[in-house]
């Protein structure tokens, strides 16, 4: 009882951007319940859980209460307005959360997980080796680096179905019923992730197709490119998969909108449904120097898969690579509360002092 009465408060505090009192939680809970809930009872929830070490519910004034890190260096914890990023490894900071607390997850995640190891970002940032390769130029312009997805093994994929397993797994825990999980993937490991994912219990939903034309693939053979001159070694990729997934309903799916707030996505308009196929250009340039990390995405895109994410618009949306803050930028610009998570501490820093910039344009 104690400890499903803790979890209630957490998920109330996290989905508000202001301290909040007893007794204004209190009437969230009644609400959300559908019954009577006694104030005394949250009263002594938040004393009892406020005075723990690593607490997320953390006592601001007398009588009122916030979500936040207690215990944590402030170097690693980032927030503006509605919006935090934490600086962990993603599965660490999943199992350190409560049951049904996210609403929706909107990620790009590394494609293939072996592309942002340690070693492969020193190469990466070192501008030779690893898996990591710099296209040759196009037209004078130079390209920016691609990861070498055909050089994967058969152990790279192992590992790759077992990482998202595992997570799948801890995401399925958190989310609410009838959350939608969408999730950047890449042709060449669609079908090892989207798995693996669905190993873990979430429900296929189908793929977001994005047409964008990207500079990958479409090379000639390395080395004989005169010889060759009509011969490419792949086809010039010109879409990239969104993998759509669901956590199973709680009921129908209008019963699911009314105690979750989630089960489907949010239309674009009473006369135009969210579709699956979106046109999209590449990041600009502007925003690529705003935030320049290798996987960025355009704002553009990120605001029109988090505002249809949330059926309803509300709730807690989780990004668990948050990268460059491209998503958490969207969120904020789409007025919706959101946790972006990620491990590498440059990319950290980096998303702090570009979340509020992308916002804004």
């Amino acid at each position: 009882m104690a400890e499903a009465i803790k979890e209630d408060i957490v998920k109330i505090l996290r989905e508000n951007e202001n301290p909040l009192s007893v007794k204004e939680i209190s009437l969230l809970l009644q609400k959300e319940k559908g019954g009577s809930v006694c104030p005394s009872t949250v009263r002594s929830s938040l004393l009892h859980n406020s005075a723990k070490d690593g607490s997320c519910i953390v006592r601001v004034s007398r009588g009122q209460y916030c979500y936040g890190f207690v215990g944590r260096d402030d170097r690693d914890v980032w927030t503006w307005r509605s919006q935090t990023v934490v600086n962990d490894d993603c599965l660490h900071w999943l199992r350190e959360q409560p049951p049904s607390s996210i609403h929706a997850i909107v990620t790009d995640p590394p494609y293939g997980v072996v592309e942002y190891r340690e070693d492969q970002q020193a190469k990466l940032r070192s501008g030779r080796g690893g898996v990591w390769r710099q296209p040759p130029s196009f037209d004078g312009h130079r390209r920016s680096p691609l990861p070498r997805f055909t050089t994967l093994n058969g152990s790279d994929k192992e590992d790759i179905f077992a990482f998202f397993e595992a997570l799948s797994v801890e995401l399925l825990r958190v989310a609410v019923p009838g959350a939608n999980l969408i999730m950047a993937s890449n042709p060449l490991v669609v079908h090892i992730v989207s798995s693996a994912l669905e190993k873990g219990g979430w429900e296929p939903r189908g793929q977001l197709i994005r047409l964008v034309q990207t500079m990958r693939g479409g090379d000639r053979p390395k080395g004989h490119e005169a010889e060759y001159s009509m011969v490419s070694v792949m086809p010039r990729s010109q879409w990239e998969p969104w993998i759509v997934m669901r956590k199973p309903l709680d009921g129908t799916v209008a019963r699911n909108l009314v105690k979750w707030g989630t089960g489907g996505f949010r239309r674009i308009s009473e006369d135009s449904p969210f579709g699956d196929v979106i046109k999209s250009s590449p990041t600009s340039r502007k925003e690529k120097q705003i935030a320049p990390h290798p996987s960025l995405k355009p704002q553009k895109l990120m605001r029109d898969l988090v505002s249809a994410s949330l059926p309803l618009g509300r709730g807690v949306l989780l990004d668990p690579f948050c990268g460059g803050g491209s998503t958490v930028a969207a969120a904020e610009a789409s007025g919706i509360t959101s946790i972006g998570i990620e491990r590498d501490k440059y990319y950290f820093d980096l998303a702090a002092d570009a979340i509020p910039k992308l916002a804004r344009l």
